[in-house]
């Protein structure tokens, strides 16, 4: 009994040191952390950004300030709301805040480690935007691809075209969503820029469903994930976005994978093809034999490809999403 009463002291002693090691650490780091709203046990201050977060933020500046600390869950936060805050962020603390919190939902087949939007800031990230920047935004690249931009616009307008000279023999208004044809041009300028395929036509069988997991991809990506702010839950999965995400993604991989071997083939055949292209450029890469690989992994390959789709088309939602305009026969005439 007395063996037993001695081990309960010790542990309650052990306890209620450790307890107050942890509130003594979180008050001295209160007093380095920016303004903000008391948090709420285990959900934070979620309930402070309510259904309109852009303004319940904006009126959280006017009691704390530019620079607000808020407490997302089991995930910290720092709000910044002023452009003289932002400039001393991005100017002498741009690396301490360079890596992305990683939703739960990408690392479904370890895209993180291939992405450049949400991978670790490191040689590996940086030589990976290097290839895009290079083979893709320079001034040069882009003078290049001018006739495959402008093939992409004339495809467009063509279709347009006929479409509405076929509603309108139909006895139809001749009435069409302008929106879904510029979506559509976009989505296969970039098939041309980065493997020179159009990938949504009457022809291909690949793009159709590369297309519509693409699209289920978004939406898991842009669904709120409560796994996010509660780290506890990811294995369990509650709104099973992750289970989700893996399905599509691993659909949308196949594609590209497909891609990538038929090319990898062609070349090994010494099938001609006119221009360069960003797979080539993948393909071709060589290391600067100083730091890094010699080559660029055939994940990291897959990833990068996907990204600048998944990129694209969200640059493309954007501005289109509720907003589709139409034209009739007689505006286009």
């Amino acid at each position: 009994m007395d063996s037993l009463l001695a081990w309960f002291t010790l542990f309650f002693l052990v306890a209620l040191v450790l307890l107050l090691k942890q509130r003594r650490s979180r008050l001295l780091g209160a007093k380095k952390r920016p303004p903000g709203p008391p948090a709420w046990p285990v959900v934070g201050n979620i309930f402070n950004l309510g259904s309109v977060p852009h303004r319940n933020l904006y009126r959280l500046r006017l009691k704390y300030g530019p620079v607000i600390w808020l407490r997302l869950g089991c995930t910290n936060g720092l709000v910044i709301q002023s452009a003289k805050a932002a400039e001393e962020l991005f100017k002498n603390h741009d690396v301490s805040f360079s890596d992305r919190k990683v939703p739960e939902a990408f690392t479904a087949h370890d895209y993180q480690k291939g992405s450049i939007s949400l991978g670790r800031y490191g040689f590996k990230w940086r030589l990976v935007r290097r290839v895009v920047t290079v083979e893709l935004m320079t001034h040069k690249r882009i003078n290049d691809t001018a006739l495959v931009r402008r093939k992409c616009i004339d495809n467009m307008i063509q279709n347009i075209e006929e479409d509405v000279a076929a509603a309108v023999a139909r006895g139809e208004t001749g009435e069409l969503a302008v929106a879904h044809y510029v979506f559509v041009m976009a989505f296969n300028l970039i098939g041309n820029l980065v493997i020179s395929q159009d990938l949504l036509n009457s022809h291909s069988k690949e793009g159709p469903e590369f297309f519509e997991a693409m699209d289920k991809v978004m939406e898991w990506s842009g669904k709120p994930n409560v796994a996010d702010f509660l780290p506890f839950l990811k294995g369990l999965d509650p709104q099973r976005i992750k289970k989700k995400m893996e399905r599509n993604l691993g659909r949308t991989l196949k594609v590209v994978d497909g891609f990538v071997k038929k090319r990898i083939e062609d070349r090994k055949l010494m099938k001609r093809r006119e221009g360069r292209d960003f797979l080539d450029a993948l393909l071709e890469y060589e290391g600067d034999g100083k730091n890094g690989p010699d080559e660029i992994s055939a994940h990291r390959r897959l990833i990068i490809i996907l990204e600048i789709f998944l990129l694209g088309q969200k640059l493309q939602a954007a501005p289109l999403n509720g907003h589709w305009r139409s034209c009739s026969a007689t505006q286009n005439q």
